[in-house]
C-alpha cells in the first residue's frame, strides 16, 4: 500500500495510569521472534509515572515510542493519534497491561498473508493482575463474519491485526467500545474476519477495567446496536439475546 511499509507492524497501545504494568507489555513486543515492528505508546495524560517507565523502554530499544496528549480523550483518541503516527502496513492491537507471547506477531503476520485476510484474531488466555493465576484457554473459530460478531463478540482486542492494505482508513469511533465499532464497520461490507485458533496472548484481568462491569457492558452493547450499527428494535433484541447467552458461556469460569 503506498506510503506504508510493507513488511512493518505498528502496534498501537493506549496507556493510562499503568506504570506498574506497561513493563511488562513493553517487554512481551520486545521479545516477539518477528523484529519488523515499531510500538506506539499513546500516554493520555496519566497522573502516574506512566510516561517516565515508558520513556526509559524508549532509551533501550528505539523501535518503542512514546506520544504524549496534552489533555485526555480516551482509549479511542489514544488509538487514533497511534494510528495516524503508525508507518506500517499491519496495525497490530495490544492493550497497555496485556501480555503476548514471543511467536504472536510472525504467527499471526503468516496467517493473515496466507489467507489474504483483512483482520486476524487469536485465541488467549486470562491472567489475574499478578499474572501469577492464568485462565483456561480461550479458542476462536475460523472466521467471523458481520452477522456473526454482533451475537458474539469472538474477537479480543488485543489479538487483532488488520492489513490497512485491504481495509483502508482505519478510524475509531469515540464510543464506549471503539474496537468492537471498530471490527463491525471492517467487516460490515461483507469482509470475514480470520481467526488464528493459537494461544497467544494474555488478557490480565483488573478490578477496574471496563469489560468487568458486566451491566455497563451489555447497556453499552445495546447501544452499540441502536445508535452505532442503526439497527432495529427486534433486530437488535435478536442479536442481544444471542449476544448475553455467549457472555455467560464465555465467563462461568476463569
Amino acid at each position: 500500500m503506498s506510503g506504508f511499509e510493507n513488511e512493518l507492524v505498528s502496534i498501537v497501545t493506549p496507556a493510562f495510569r499503568v506504570e506498574a504494568l506497561v513493563g511488562d507489555t513493553i517487554r512481551s513486543v520486545i521479545d516477539q521472534t518477528y523484529p519488523h515492528w515499531e510500538m506506539l505508546i499513546v500516554d493520555d495524560c496519566s497522573p502516574d509515572n506512566t510516561r517516565a517507565v515508558v520513556g526509559e523502554w524508549c532509551a533501550r530499544d528505539p523501535r518503542v515510542k512514546l506520544i504524549e496528549h496534552v489533555t485526555n480523550g480516551g482509549p479511542a483518541t489514544a488509538r487514533n493519534t497511534a494510528i495516524a503516527a503508525a508507518r506500517g502496513r499491519w496495525l497490530a492491537y495490544l492493550d497497555s497491561d496485556d501480555l503476548w507471547l514471543p511467536e504472536k506477531l510472525e504467527r499471526t503476520l503468516a496467517y493473515a498473508k496466507a489467507n489474504e485476510a483483512p483482520l486476524t484474531f487469536t485465541g488467549f488466555r486470562r491472567i489475574s493482575a499478578d499474572a501469577q493465576d492464568v485462565g483456561r484457554y480461550i479458542g476462536v473459530p475460523k472466521h467471523v463474519s458481520y452477522g456473526q460478531l454482533l451475537r458474539n463478540n469472538v474477537i479480543a482486542t488485543s489479538t487483532v491485526m488488520i492489513d490497512r492494505s485491504r481495509v483502508g482508513p482505519v478510524v475509531m469511533k469515540k464510543t464506549y467500545y471503539d474496537d468492537f465499532a471498530c471490527w463491525l464497520e471492517i467487516l460490515k461490507p461483507g469482509r470475514r474476519a480470520h481467526g488464528l485458533d493459537a494461544d497467544l496472548m494474555r488478557y490480565r484481568v483488573v478490578s477496574n477495567s471496563v469489560s468487568r462491569n458486566k451491566k455497563k457492558s451489555a447497556m453499552k452493547v445495546w447501544q452499540s446496536y441502536r445508535e452505532i450499527e442503526k439497527l432495529s428494535l427486534p433486530v437488535s433484541a435478536w442479536n442481544f439475546m444471542h449476544y448475553a447467552v455467549n457472555g455467560i458461556m464465555k465467563y462461568r469460569q476463569f
